[in-house]
């Protein structure tokens, strides 16, 4: 074999040698991924409520008749599903929010809310499951008979670094509770992950950690900050930074109140999902909060400060592309997902790996 042959093999070789070892680093779940820069992953959804990027590297999603899905990112086939049997929708009420347990998995633990009856009362609780061998089991109640209506359940969950368990809940159209710090409603709660009340919350054996909020149904913690996204009556929707003890407001308390790091003003524009995104992959988004909205129908990015500030006003994308939105997540390779809440089996799950196309 002559030596320019011999060298040309040598490089192949070692070409192929490098292919093979880039496949087995970080990057690895991007190999052979669809390039659209927008993209349908699944429809046929109904009022999805919640979708999360799993511990697992699928998107897991709640639908707000009771369904429980496991989704692949990649294909949109779904991996997992199930019904959970006593969610009663009514409104805009049923099962809403979900999160995965830190270690969920090696213990399987994730957390739901949601709508029910009890004796004939109209009720939110939020339950611990258990997934094993791709079944859901082993209900743990964590917090119960919470107010309920056909409007304003709030409902969002996080857990925070140090393992505490959040909760959302809106004024269930009882006004007055949202200022009663002896309610459940109207306040960002916060629980151990077993259901038992932290020792430095605000009140000795109470789960509330703020109070005085209307509908909150986005929330988001990054860099030792954490931010909600609520719901206005007719107008001024907000981000909060969401403080131990704080007053929000509402209904109509004017003094001595935590102020917003952002309101929509004289209008509506129903604030609901927010995440934060930090990725290289859509270079403009980075250090942003993203925010969702309904009846704007909108993608909102508030580019933040060093001092986790919104810095000027934001930025909006895909106004009315899909209609109504009701949240998103991002994966770790920086692609961002977003479900629509149109409802009639039309609602789409849909991955954005470049903005405006």
């Amino acid at each position: 074999m002559r030596p320019f042959h011999v060298l040309s093999m040598l490089l192949l070789l070692i070409a192929a040698s490098i292919n093979v070892s880039c496949k087995k680093d970080g990057n690895a779940p991007d190999d052979n991924w669809p390039v659209d820069s927008i993209r349908m992953v699944k429809d046929g959804l109904n009022f999805p409520w919640e979708i999360l990027w799993g511990k697992d590297d699928h998107i897991w999603m709640t639908e707000r008749g009771g369904r429980i899905s496991k989704i692949d990112p990649k294909t949109g086939n779904t991996i997992f599903s199930a019904q959970i049997p006593d969610v009663v929708p009514q409104g805009e009420g049923g099962l809403l929010g979900m999160v995965h347990h830190p270690d969920f998995l090696n213990n399987g633990h994730l957390y739901v809310v949601y709508n029910y009856n009890n004796g004939g009362n109209y009720r939110e609780k939020v339950v611990r499951l258990s997934f094993s061998n791709n079944a859901l089991g082993s209900p743990l109640t964590i917090l119960d008979n919470i107010g309920a209506s056909s409007v304003h359940n709030g409902s969002r969950l996080l857990i925070t670094p140090d393992n505490k368990l959040l909760i959302t809940t809106g004024d269930a159209s009882n006004t007055a509770n949202s200022q009663k710090t002896s309610s459940l409603n109207g306040k960002v709660l916060r629980v151990n992950l077993d259901g038992t009340i932290p020792a430095d919350n605000p009140v000795p054996g109470n789960p509330y950690w703020t109070y005085g909020h209307r509908n909150p149904q986005g929330m988001v913690f990054v860099n030792d900050i954490l931010y909600a996204s609520e719901h206005g009556p007719n107008v001024q929707d907000e981000i909060n930074i969401i403080e131990k003890g704080q007053n929000y407001g509402w209904p109509n308390v004017t003094t001595n109140i935590k102020m917003p790091v952002w309101s929509s003003g004289n209008r509506t524009v129903a604030v609901c999902g927010l995440d934060y995104y930090n990725h290289d992959r859509i270079g403009q988004w980075k250090n942003s909060l993203l925010l969702v909205t309904l009846k704007d129908a909108t993608l909102y990015q508030f580019q933040l400060t060093s001092a986790g500030q919104v810095a000027g006003v934001p930025k909006l994308y895909f106004d009315g592309k899909w209609g109504r939105l009701r949240d998103l997540c991002i994966s770790p390779q920086g692609r961002v997902y977003i479900c629509t809440s149109n409802g009639g089996n039309n609602d789409q799950l849909l991955e954005i790996s470049a903005p405006g196309s």
